[in-house]
């Protein structure tokens, strides 16, 4: 099979059917809707739109418009964080994976090289300039 031939990877922001079905189970119980509220947004579009979000790094305002009203997006997101939902998707997928024999445990890293910079350096404020192209003082 030729390069050109491949099919193509399936979107990494698209929830699949199998896990959706875990976190809406999830959502039903922790997150669910209340008596006055109005008609809710599809959750399956939301999560999507959020995953979309983290994975391209783009703005919540420049959200492509197939997974709704940015603002929208954000605050179900800001919610669920707030709630710790997110923890516990990850958490009953761990186990999911676990018990399929799916997590190699004594093979596991981490990298923090895209954490984001505190801003706070390590070198008195005197040895620099005010900001990082004032190159008048020796640092």
């Amino acid at each position: 099979m030729s390069e050109t031939d491949k099919k193509p990877e399936p979107t990494i922001w698209l929830v699949p059917d199998d896990v959706w079905e875990i976190v809406e189970e999830i959502l039903a119980r922790r997150y669910p809707k209340r008596a006055q509220d109005r008609k809710r947004v599809p959750l399956r579009r939301v999560l999507d739109g959020v995953l979309y979000r983290l994975r391209t790094g783009c703005q919540w305002n420049h959200l492509p418009k197939e997974f709704g009203d940015d603002s929208t997006v954000h605050r179900h997101f800001q919610a669920w964080c707030r709630l710790g939902i997110f923890d516990e998707i990850w958490r009953e997928l761990l186990l999911r994976c676990e018990e399929l024999d799916g997590i190699q445990w004594a093979w596991q890293s981490a990298d923090a090289s895209m954490g984001k910079a505190t801003g706070k350096s390590k070198m008195p404020e005197d040895a620099v300039g005010k900001n990082p192209t004032d190159r008048g003082k020796k640092g």
